[in-house]
């Protein structure tokens, strides 16, 4: 495993993050997740992974209305210092008033709950899974600031920003003397290129630390389907398919398994690879739901993808965004 330091900080992650939406039941307050696994595969690839020397867990309050964050706490019970432990909050938790968002009280409410269900008195890293429009940024970054000053949360990081809002909530910390976003998370594949001009550089330029999930655009990259073909109606892919069914996508795809066939990995590892290789990110999350689909994407780490190759799969995106 290889591992590195999250943005300017001093703390080690592995490159690889192990993400565990997948694993739970699938309800969730607004919703009905079709494509999750049950406790035990989630703890068997949770296992693999610490024994591949991944150190880094992902999860979320919102993922199978908490369960997701009680099968993680289950699965590393007994080994929790070898864990960098990452979990969110904002996304709707009840169908109610403060069920939501990213106000004081709710974050302060579902932060007690996380740690509960992880089975931990701290987390090393809590996102805020989104932007909230209804809620001063000032009054969000002030409970996060609690939180650390408590020694609940080591660091503070949010999710799917904007560059213009990760500045604003950085300026606001500066200015108030908050404690600073140490992390963003943001969506980024090869077919998904669009924070190149937003959080990347941002983060870049601040010294805040990047991770970044879909590596396989929702598993459009993985190479499971042909133009013609649509998903499985209950897959994760499908709600995202007119985002992905695109001539410029396709193409995409089509290079990825020529480099595939070249490098003699698969079209999986070469995608991942690629996220790897840029020197914004510092950990990408992936999200097997076996171990067999791990063990596929340990082996993006022995992927070295040539400029020229690297230019050939980013080609088809580049022109559709000229």
């Amino acid at each position: 495993m290889e591992y590195t330091s999250l943005g300017a900080t001093g703390l080690e992650v592995s490159r690889l993050c192990l993400g565990c939406a997948n694993y739970g039941s699938g309800d969730v307050p607004d919703d009905d997740w079709e494509w999750t696994v049950d406790a035990e595969q989630g703890h068997a690839v949770i296992d693999r992974a610490l024994e591949a020397g991944i150190n880094f867990l992902d999860t979320a309050n919102y993922y199978s209305g908490g369960n997701s964050e009680e099968i993680v706490g289950e699965a590393i019970d007994g080994r929790r210092d070898e864990v960098v432990l990452a979990t969110k909050v904002g996304a709707t938790m009840a169908e109610r008033p403060n069920g939501d968002g990213l106000s004081r009280k709710h974050i302060l409410e579902q932060a007690a709950k996380s740690l509960d269900r992880l089975g931990t008195d701290y987390v090393d890293l809590y996102y805020a899974h989104s932007w909230d429009d209804d809620t001063p940024i000032e009054e969000t970054l002030s409970a996060f600031d609690q939180l650390v000053r408590d020694g609940q949360v080591r660091y503070a990081g949010a999710s799917n920003l904007a560059g213009w809002q990760l500045m604003k909530a950085l300026a606001t910390s500066d200015r108030r003397n908050f404690e600073r976003l140490a992390c963003v998370q943001s969506e980024y594949s090869l077919v998904a290129r669009e924070e190149e001009t937003q959080s990347l550089p941002a983060a870049a330029d601040q010294g805040v630390g990047v991770t970044t999930y879909s590596p396989l655009a929702a598993g459009f990259l993985a190479g499971r389907y042909e133009r013609g073909e649509t998903p499985d109606p209950g897959s994760r892919l499908a709600p995202l398919w007119d985002r992905w069914n695109v001539e410029a996508r396709w193409e995409t795809l089509g290079r990825v398994r020529e480099v595939a066939d070249e490098t003699g990995h698969t079209p999986v590892q070469v995608s991942v690879a690629w996220v790897l290789d840029r020197e914004a990110v510092d950990s990408v999350i992936v999200g097997p739901e076996d171990v067999d689909q791990l063990d596929e994407y340990l082996g993006a780490l022995e992927v070295s993808l040539s400029a020229d190759q690297a230019d050939y799969l980013e080609a088809p995106m580049d022109r559709l965004r000229v």
